[in-house]
């Protein structure tokens, strides 16, 4: 698959802005300036970026705890997200949902979620909806390694392979569910060979390989659109921080951490192949990362700035008063 140049160099800059915008978001929880704990998304910024780059406008995601970057790919405003984790008043849920719920309808951007695995059965739900309507969408279904050992997971594939859904579940294996080794949890050598059960492909790849994930995820999108069904895509990834932002991840061997730090950066790897390929000049990334700093600045300023939720219009959107009562 042939990747342009300013493909790449807009790959590149995604993965930048995921990851400024969560370490921003890492440094407002440790001033207590945002409410409840993060769930880090930095490392993992190669697999939104590849699998959603392509998508169109009216195409749907469905996301995780973990889903800052899938909204950032999918083109959220950074402000309004920086405002919901600030619990202010401007952001995507008028400052009562926090990290874990943010949704906007219009991107197609079905929700991230707080419970593991919940998006998987709202992914097929919606799958299901488009085939009834004969819509020419399909839906990325983003989740963790944890996931594949919930009912929801298995009974949500099983009913997406027989009606031939259009829907990419997308498993981001970072190796560990909170603290538990994927090697603890499953026999398989990938992930991707649960496919097999259900009768569609599955396919893993590098999930810290950003051209990788796009080529797989494009296929996959492909096949969907054409009505020939779902596929199971694993991309293989790790988390530098731990589970949240209150979590020390000493469960990790520290030279773990450090080869996936040192070695693995899909954004430092992706950076040296854009200068080998003199696709792009040092002065060209450092113009790059300034200007996604200065996007993240100005996010995080309009945060600060937001007046906060109003309690007094709390329980707005919450209960529903029926007729006459």
């Amino acid at each position: 698959m042939q990747t342009s140049k300013e493909t790449k160099i807009d790959l590149y800059r995604v993965m930048l802005r995921i990851r400024a915008f969560e370490e921003q978001g890492f440094e407002s929880f440790r001033k207590g300036l945002t409410h409840g704990v993060l769930h880090l998304y930095v490392g993992e910024e190669a697999v939104a970026a590849g699998a959603i780059h392509d998508l169109r406008k009216d195409d749907y995601i469905t996301s995780t705890h973990r889903g800052h970057g899938h909204l950032i790919a999918k083109g959220a405003d950074l402000g309004r997200m920086a405002a919901e984790l600030h619990g202010k008043e401007t952001g995507y849920c008028r400052g009562r949902g926090g990290s874990m719920h943010i949704a906007d309808l219009n991107l197609g951007i079905l929700g991230a979620n707080g419970i593991v695995g919940a998006g998987v059965p709202i992914a097929v739900g919606a799958g299901l909806a488009m085939k009834y309507k004969g819509l020419d969408r399909v839906v990325l279904c983003f989740f963790g390694d944890g996931t594949i050992a919930t009912g929801a997971f298995h009974e949500a594939l099983n009913m997406a392979s027989i009606w031939k859904l259009p829907v990419v579940f997308v498993c981001e294996n970072n190796l560990y569910g909170i603290s538990v080794s994927i090697k603890k949890a499953c026999a398989l050598d990938t992930l991707a060979g649960r496919s097999a059960a259900y009768g569609i492909p599955g396919v893993c790849v590098d999930g810290n390989d950003v051209l990788a994930v796009r080529e797989a995820a494009n296929r996959a999108v492909d096949r969907a659109r054409k009505g020939d069904g779902p596929t199971f895509l694993e991309c293989q990834t790790y988390r530098w921080y731990g589970h949240f932002t209150a979590d020390d991840g000493k469960y990790r061997p520290d030279e773990e951490v450090r080869y996936w730090k040192e070695k693995r950066d899909p954004i430092k790897n992706f950076a040296a192949h854009l200068l080998d390929t003199k696709e792009a000049a040092q002065e060209d990334l450092d113009r790059i990362q300034q200007e996604v700093n200065q996007e993240i600045e100005s996010a995080f300023r309009f945060a600060q700035d937001s007046p906060p939720a109003d309690v007094s219009e709390m329980l707005k959107g919450v209960y529903h008063r029926a007729a006459g009562l």
